[in-house]
């Protein structure tokens, strides 16, 4: 019985040993640097050691559709969320803020929203209850759902956002939502950036350097991911960069992002921007979802007053449509 009872533990222990190694070995070894091209690529030694195929990782964080999918979810799902918005004067004071707690309830294959609450202070509303800033209507175009909608599934395959056939705030929704759910791909239609957004092509491997780490998240294995410019950029390639840093945690047993952290600047003769975004993940059932969204902000559009913003979505009480 003894016997049986330490190898039991042994066994339980077991991966938790194996970690602690790997980590305490991880800490005194020196990384690798692998260069294909223009490509700089710094792994942990021992992965490299191990065979590990990193190429094949690399491609699956290529074509990642989680992100993605995890907002989707909201679309079948009962959820409740607090939603915290303020927006900031130069000196970072409140200018305006909504604080509310909503509900959405998903019933029949349709989706409708409830306000349980809600405090507003400055001009956040015009006189029309109409958003005063951009940044509140972009907010609510990701979060809050007017009327029902129905018909909707979480199916990523096939579906892709696109800014065709849009215009006005319809394309700058469309283009956030590029921007947020597809990081490192072009955008169209933003003039000067949309084609420097690519953080996997030719171009952007002359300016970025990558990194592939393995870590401990909220108990689970994670590969991390991470992109930042080159160091020893000249002043004229400085110019090609504006994602400032990238950080995506994937579960390394279903490769599902579990957490990303990104900030990008950039400054044009018509518009500029310093913006980060920080996004957890929980896991309800089978799904992946968002659990904590924030968000700072400070840009300049031309024709457009300066905003400058914070905001957090807090999403919980997640529970299925019952059929």
């Amino acid at each position: 019985m003894i016997r049986q009872l330490i190898i039991s533990v042994f066994l339980f222990l077991l991966p938790v040993i194996l970690f602690s190694q790997v980590t305490s070995s991880y800490d005194k070894k020196k990384d690798t640097v692998i260069n294909e091209g223009n490509t700089k690529l710094t792994l942990p030694t021992l992965l490299v050691k191990n065979n590990f195929d990193y190429k094949k990782v690399l491609q699956q964080i290529k074509e990642d559709s989680s992100f993605y999918k995890a907002f989707r979810n909201l679309r079948i799902l009962n959820y409740t969320s607090y939603n915290d918005i303020k927006m900031l004067n130069k000196d970072g004071s409140i200018k305006a803020s909504l604080f509310s707690k909503t509900e959405q309830q998903r019933k029949n294959n349709c989706r409708t929203m409830q306000v349980l609450e809600e405090k507003t202070t400055g001009d956040f509303y015009d006189s029309k209850h109409n958003y005063n800033y951009l940044t509140a209507e972009l907010y609510a175009a990701l979060f809050f759902t007017k009327e029902s909608v129905c018909g909707e599934t979480n199916i990523v395959k096939g579906k892709s956002i696109s800014t065709n056939n849009t215009g006005g705030i319809s394309k700058h929704k469309e283009q956030l939502k590029m921007l947020f759910f597809n990081p490192g791909k072009k955008i169209p239609g933003i003039p000067f950036i949309g084609d420097k957004l690519d953080l996997y092509d030719e171009h952007a491997k002359k300016v970025y350097d990558y990194r592939l780490d393995i870590e401990e998240y909220n108990g689970i294995l994670c590969y991390v991911f991470s992109i930042t410019p080159k160091e020893d950029l000249s002043n004229s390639k400085k110019d090609d960069v504006i994602v400032d840093a990238m950080i995506t945690k994937f579960d390394m047993q279903t490769m599902e992002v579990l957490y990303r952290n990104y900030s990008l600047s950039y400054k044009a003769g018509v518009y500029d921007f310093d913006v980060s975004m920080e996004v957890e993940m929980q896991r309800v059932g089978d799904l992946i979802v968002p659990r904590i969204l924030r968000y700072k902000g400070n840009w300049d559009v031309i024709f457009k007053k300066r905003e400058r913003a914070i905001f957090t979505a807090t999403l919980f009480n997640y529970k299925k449509e019952e059929q």
